[in-house]
Parts: C-alpha cells; structure tokens; sequence
C-alpha cells in the first residue's frame, strides 16, 4: 500500500481497510499518481485509484465500484489484470469483500432484471444483438460464443470448437432421420452442424434477432434451410414431437424461479423416450451472478449449482446419464477470446468508445479469473426419459477417432493445473 501526505484522513482510514482486505495478496494499491520510482519491480500488480471518491464508492460496493472505476477509467490496473482478478476473486470468496451494500444491489438486479417472457427479450437483447460485427471480431468463423473443447492444448480456437459440437453430438447419439431442438441456438452453429454431419432435422429457438437472422443466412449458404429452422421465439414456446433437446449456454439466462417452466418444455418436447444434453456455465454453491455483469455485461443471469440443475431433470424422472465438468477448456477458451480481443481493440474503439473497450477487457478477464480459480464450472449433464431406448453401455462412443486422445500423455505434460 502507498500513501502520501495530500490524502485525508478519512482516506487514510479507507486506504487502511483496503490494505487489510488484501494483505495476503500480491497487490499494491496507491490513490492518486505516484513517481515511477514507487511502481514496484514487477512481481506486484499496482491499482490506481485516482481519486477520494473513487475510493469511497469502492468501499461501498466493491465489485461494481471497482467495475465501474476500471470502465470509467477512474481506476487503472497496472501489470496482469487477469492474475490481478484472481487474486481479487479468492479475497471475495472470504468474505472480506462484500458489504451489506453490495447484497442489496444483487437483490435489486434480481428483482428487477427477471426472465419472464418480456424481461428474457430485453436482456438477451441487451448483450447478443450488439452488432454481430463486433463478434465477429474474436470468435472463431462458426461464430460459436461458448466454452470450446480441447482434445489437446495444442489445438486451435476454431479446432476446439469444432471439437466441442463433436462431443455434443457424440454425446446425444444422433441418428440420421431424427428431430432435434436446440433451446438457445446463437448464430446457429450447432443446428447446423447436427444437420450437415448426423443428418438430422433441427427447430432450434433464439429470441435474439441478430443472431437468428445471421443463422438464416448460414442456413442458406451451406443449402440447409431444408433441414433447419431457425425460430425467433422464446424457448418456452417449444412444441412437442422431438427425439432430443439440447441447449447450449442458456440456462444460465433462464434464472432459477424458471426452472419448472423449464422442466415442462423439455417434458413436452421429448417426452418420456428422448434424450437431451444440457451445457451450462455453474456454480459448486449456490451464490447469485456477479452484480457488476449482471448490471453492464449480461442482465438476469444466474449460474446454477449441479443440484439445482438437476431440479429440472428430476421434476419428470429424467436420468441423468452422464456429467462432465470442462472448467479448465473455458479458462482457455477465454484466453483466445481475449487475445483476438486485444488485437481488435482498435476497431471495437470505432464502433462503441474506450468505455466499452474497457468494460469487455474486465469481463473476458474477469471470466478467465473465475475458471482458474474457480468460483465457476462449466458442466455438461446428459439425461434421458425412463423409457428411453438408446442409453449408451460405456464412454466408447465419446472417443473412438477423436484427434488429441491418443496422445494423453502428452496433454497431461502440457496442462499445468497449478497454473490455475
């Protein structure tokens, strides 16, 4: 901690209790400018807190006073800022940053932000409809925007995303002539894949016109209007009369009070013979989503924990067949995302200003820092109905022929867990 003669007492006292809070952490915390010589040798990350008011606001709130100095750029975050938000993320699961503040700020973005059918439309839109050009700036060209899935580390963005709708399909056991919806379906990449690859027929339902229409247009371009369609409507408008469901990264936007509905659109859609596949960003204790995301980022998420997922299986005595947690394959999905990120820092500043800039550096960050340390998981649940007719005897399937496998050894030499 670094404090000098002009600050008051009262931010003396604030300086102290920041100091506190993170005094086993290698962090250096300054109010105000200081001369070069007291920026550190590098094995510290230096914030700077550029003024009183900054200061207090972040006492008061500390996540989205933080958020929202960093983005305003009233705070500045010298050296990593991804292992900056580690460290930060272990000090808050201690409870040592939260206030009494903090909670009732979650509360009001609870109540305020709920999924029903009109809240859902807007805070979907508020974050997928941005401007698909943006995206396509740090995806990969499928444009897919969830956790990718590495056979080895070695494997590119688009390979392990290409790897990750693999495992889904592999996952369901799709036969060529089946019906399948997709709850949240992105700029579609999925349903087309399950198409094209496993030749099924696909209804797959999005309430982002964006990213629907973006969808269409692939659907024509690789001749598959034919076998996929896609639906601009909410997923609790699914009909009945399919073999599999499947959704992929939405179930963090239905929100827990939501899940009955969910439970019987999934019950209509398969019935008690079909199958699904549920891929969710999740938590290992129940705890609402990150207020300053909820506020800037992404509007009425909620990351469940395995047991209340499972709730929706449950509720229509759907078996859960398998569980698989790639925590780690989103840390490094997100790695590329931030690096691409980076590199188009520039255009990103065209289209939307340096605030926006510096808000989706936090968040891709901030989101790095949450899998490696884990205050997030991201698990993949495949369930089936109880009178269900292809229930898999071993793993074989999930294997047989996919590139990075054999090489085991190799990958367990490449990753480093204590890393992360």
């Amino acid at each position: 901690m670094s404090r000098g003669d002009s600050e008051s007492p009262f931010e003396r006292l604030l300086l102290r209790k920041i100091e506190q809070s993170v005094a086993q952490a290698p962090i250096r915390v300054t109010l105000g400018e200081k001369p070069p010589g007291e920026a550190g040798d590098g094995s510290l990350d230096r914030v700077v807190i550029r003024d009183g008011r900054t200061l207090a606001r972040m006492m008061l709130d500390p996540e989205v006073g933080f958020g929202d100095a960093y983005t305003e750029g009233r705070i500045r975050v010298e050296g990593d800022l991804v292992r900056f938000l580690e460290e930060a993320y272990r000090i808050r699961q201690s409870g040592r940053m939260r206030s009494w503040y903090s909670e009732l700020i979650s509360r009001w973005l609870t109540l305020t932000q709920g999924n029903t059918h009109r809240g859902s439309a807007r805070n979907i839109q508020h974050h997928y409809d941005l401007n698909n050009d943006f995206y396509k700036l740090w995806l990969d060209r499928r444009m897919v925007y969830t956790c990718a899935y590495f056979p080895a580390l070695s494997a590119t963005l688009e390979e392990a995303q290409e790897a990750k709708l693999e495992h889904v399909c592999r996952k369901l056991q799709l036969q060529p002539g089946e019906k399948v919806v997709e709850a949240g379906c992105g700029w579609g990449s999925l349903a087309l894949y399950m198409a094209k690859h496993y030749g099924v027929t696909v209804q797959a339902f999005n309430i982002s016109r964006e990213q629907i229409q973006y969808a269409r247009a692939q659907a024509k371009k690789e001749g598959l209007t034919g076998q996929v369609e896609f639906i601009e409507d909410d997923y609790r408008n699914i009909p009945e009369g399919f073999d599999a469901f499947v959704s992929v990264g939405m179930l963090e936007h239905v929100g827990h009070e939501h899940y009955g509905e969910l439970a019987q659109v999934i019950q209509n859609a398969i019935g008690d013979s079909g199958r699904g596949l549920l891929h969710f960003i999740g938590r290992n204790r129940p705890q609402a989503f990150s207020s300053w995301i909820r506020k800037r980022i992404f509007p009425g998420a909620y990351a469940p924990t395995l047991r209340e997922s499972l709730e929706i299986l449950e509720r229509n005595n759907y078996a859960v067949l398998d569980v698989e947690n790639l925590r780690l394959h989103y840390a490094k999905t997100l790695e590329h995302w931030l690096e691409r990120y980076e590199r188009a820092v520039d255009r990103v500043t065209e289209m939307f200003g340096p605030e926006f800039v510096r808000a989706w550096r936090l968040y891709l960050a901030g989101s790095i820092a949450s899998f490696r340390v884990g205050t997030l998981q991201l698990f993949q649940v495949v369930f089936a109905g109880p009178q269900c007719g292809q229930i898999p005897w071993t793993r074989a399937h999930l294997y047989e022929g996919e590139a990075g496998y054999a090489g085991e050894a190799r990958l367990e030499k490449e990753w480093t867990p204590a890393r992360y």
